[in-house]
């Protein structure tokens, strides 16, 4: 079988969410089948650790698809002319676009419907794109593959796709998340936070994490506590970040909130597993994957109690309201106050993190290409 595959957020250096899902999950399944033919659709010169094996071959196809009007002329003119090219038997797109002008049938990845639900928080064109196409790409799949019960549900009740189309390909953790040991933990708090114990958040900052209000309950507990205990924010500023940044430069504790920007796998690892706890209060997700990092280096979560988010923490997490900065601050307060509470939510982590791995996330995307083409 010939495999075509939409790989243009396999980039080196810049794996965020989906790129991390396209990268673990493909590289399995290129290696479990060298049977099978995969050609890798790339925007961009690519960097031949993507090219897993002998059966892959990267083709790059311009220009880079990073602009509606680009995306349009990738998947609907571009696409189609190279899966014709390489009589492809089936289309697999892991990042939610794919083409409606192929009669090659496709299996699509989408892993949330936030556009849907928070139009505000997406570039104007981009916004319209998606909920132009991805209602069309959906009923055009042969399979669809999300990240969650959540994001199926969502799925099914905003599109009215057949609830058996879809399946559940559960995100995993990099292995580089672990358990450390209280030496390990000591070296990294002394050398990002003077040695004081630290919450923790992870992701690309723009209005859906809803930083502003983590920071506002940061204050309050403060306030509340009069502790120490520092605010670690590790992400790339992304967009619509001015209330963020204002806040930043003026808020009252800002010595106790580090910002490291951008970090690595084994940086983040490290900060992660060092960490009190994290505090992850975004306002949607389609799965969370830092909810699942910091379980898998036994790091309590406290985590909104929307959307796909109580579905992953499980019974380690302690679930907020993320619209009420008071509620967040309430939280950090209940764990920092009460250590017994703590040990409870770490106890039942790793149980939690056995739900996630990238065997079962690979090994049910597989089945779905599979199923493309019956």
């Amino acid at each position: 079988m010939k495999i075509a595959v939409n790989t243009r957020l396999l980039l080196k250096g810049k794996l965020e969410g989906i790129g991390w899902y396209t990268h673990q999950t493909l590289k399995r399944i290129v290696l479990s089948h060298p049977e099978h033919e995969f050609i890798f659709f790339f925007d961009r010169k690519f960097d031949e650790s993507f090219i897993y094996a002998d059966n892959v071959k990267g083709v790059t196809i311009s220009p880079q698809a990073r602009h509606p009007f680009l995306y349009y002329l990738w998947f609907e003119w571009l696409i189609p002319y190279y899966l014709k090219k390489y009589k492809v038997d089936v289309f697999l797109s892991p990042d939610g676009l794919t083409t409606l002008n192929s009669r090659v049938p496709s299996c699509l990845v989408i892993h949330d419907l936030a556009f849907e639900h928070f139009p505000e928080h997406k570039r104007f064109l981009d916004g319209r794109y998606y909920r132009f196409f991805t209602p069309r790409f959906a009923r055009k799949a042969k399979r669809i593959v999300t990240v969650s019960e959540f994001s199926k549900q969502d799925i099914f009740k905003q599109y009215g796709v057949e609830n058996e189309k879809i399946s559940v390909s559960y995100n995993g953790a990099h292995s580089g998340y672990r358990p450390l040991s209280f030496e390990e933990k000591s070296v990294i708090k002394n050398n990002w936070t003077s040695g004081q114990e630290y919450f923790i958040f992870a992701g690309a900052l723009h209005p859906r994490k809803n930083v502003v209000n983590l920071l506002k309950a940061f204050i309050v507990f403060k306030r509340k506590y009069k502790t120490n205990m520092k605010l670690v924010i590790v992400g790339r500023m992304a967009w619509k970040y001015d209330e963020v940044e204002k806040m930043k430069n003026d808020m009252p504790f800002r010595e106790d909130v580090i910002w490291t920007g951008y970090l690595d796998v084994q940086q983040l690892s490290q900060l992660m597993g060092a960490a009190y706890a994290l505090v992850y209060a975004s306002l949607f997700e389609g799965f969370g994957i830092p909810i699942l990092e910091a379980l898998q280096c036994h790091v309590p979560v406290i985590a909104s109690n929307t959307s796909s988010m109580p579905e992953v923490a499980g019974a380690a997490g302690l679930l907020v309201d993320p619209y009420s900065y008071k509620d967040i601050a309430e939280k950090m307060g209940m764990l920092y106050k009460d250590e017994l509470m703590r040990k409870k939510l770490i106890a039942h982590a790793p149980a939690q993190v056995e739900r996630f791995t990238w065997e079962k996330s690979a090994a049910v995307l597989w089945e779905n290409v599979e199923a493309s083409v019956e």
